[in-house]
């Protein structure tokens, strides 16, 4: 078994999804609500609750992969875009690889590293601050190549998360890498930022295309969850723009069950006045979870049972499902701890989509490296 030094590491899903393979020794994350969540799955010894700035790689254990997925609130659509400066949350990422050039410097320096983000992590400011983020990774001696992956690939959830790999640059990449880059994990906003990059040692992940049949939000949703009450319902629904109208109607006048989701949003009405909208889809995909900041966005489920309407907030355990939690999976606290948590997160399916197919072969190359450097040296 490999191991991980988790940060950032929210409710344990990234262990989630790096396990069998990978076992993590070290997590922290610095929400007491998140980590009520953590270890109510995992060991309680394993998670350090604390700010990163408090972390010293020296303190660490040596580990196969450090994994980030820090934070994006300044790389996101969702918010003020301000980038990846110094005192910014989305910041913390050079807090991240000060604590891996300790470890360097500990002779204890992880040979696979992962940064998890938003899309925004690419595409943001014509590229301009992941190309330091690259620069960061290439300082402290690794390869460095990214992928996009979408997690509709493996649940009815759109969620694309950009992952940047970094490698030792004694590890050999035969077979895991590609000399162009191809869809769908390489799409046009990361071809054009590797061009920002303009490094000739740039690396194309390769991976497998998923196969198989990914489920619908009616397959997982909760039929028995309590909904709103009729009024509440009719209110909700007579915010829905023409267009949304019409698809509400399509699946009212078919016998059937139907689970859409919806997200309030404000748009400018026919005169030009922002007003709030419900925006509904049915296609069996629901909308990218957020975190609950506000009403507006949290997901509506609305269900149409043999043309019967009926709404209501989206449950904690429908979240989870989404991100391919197990119904195992213990979610103490509020709803809203819940449901942030679970937006916070990295989806399960993609996290060990990339371990078996990227990380695990990386981890195992590594150690085969370490193992020849050793017995050569010894002789």
């Amino acid at each position: 078994m490999f191991t991980a030094l988790d940060f950032f590491a929210g409710s344990g899903l990234v262990r989630l999804g790096l396990a069998p393979e990978f076992q993590t020794l070290w997590a922290n994350d610095n929400c007491a609500k998140k980590q009520a969540i953590y270890v109510a799955n995992n060991p309680p010894e394993e998670f350090h609750l604390g700010s990163i700035h408090d972390v010293h790689g020296a303190d660490l254990p040596a580990a196969d992969l450090a994994w980030a997925s820090f934070p994006c609130q300044d790389l996101s659509l969702a918010g003020d875009l301000s980038g990846m400066r110094v005192g910014t949350r989305s910041g913390l990422f050079w807090e991240w690889t000060r604590v891996i050039k300790q470890l360097a410097e500990s002779r204890k320096r992880p040979p696979v590293l992962v940064a998890e983000n938003v899309v925004g992590f690419v595409v943001a400011d014509a590229g301009t601050h992941f190309k330091q983020a690259y620069e960061a990774c290439r300082n402290l001696g690794y390869r460095v190549g990214t992928v996009v992956v979408d997690a509709q690939d493996f649940v009815p959830q759109s969620r694309p998360r950009a992952f940047l790999i970094a490698v030792s640059e004694d590890i050999p990449l035969e077979g895991l890498c590609q000399k162009l880059p191809s869809g769908p994990f390489h799409p046009k906003g990361l071809v054009r930022t590797s061009r920002v990059v303009n490094d000739t040692e740039w690396v194309w992940w390769s991976l497998p295309v998923p196969s198989g049949k990914t489920p619908t939000f009616a397959d997982l949703c909760e039929r028995d969850a309590p909904c709103d009450p009729e009024a509440t319902t009719k209110r909700i629904c007579a915010m829905l723009s023409p267009v949304n109208r019409r698809k509400l109607r399509a699946v009212t006048s078919v016998s059937g069950f139907f689970a859409g989701t919806a997200y309030k949003r404000t748009r400018p009405d026919e005169e030009g006045n922002k007003v709030q909208r419900l925006e509904i889809r049915f296609d069996g995909i629901a909308g990218c979870l957020r975190t609950p900041n506000g009403g507006s966005s949290r997901q509506t489920v609305i269900l149409v049972d043999q043309g019967k309407v009926r709404s209501r907030l989206m449950t904690v355990r429908e979240c989870a499902r989404l991100m391919g939690a197990p119904d195992t999976y213990e979610i103490p606290g509020s709803y809203n701890d819940g449901y942030r948590a679970m937006g916070d997160a990295v989806a399960v399916p993609v996290t060990r989509w990339l371990t078996r197919h990227l990380l695990a072969p990386l981890a195992d190359r590594s150690r085969s490296v370490r193992a020849k450097k050793a017995s050569q040296s010894a002789a």
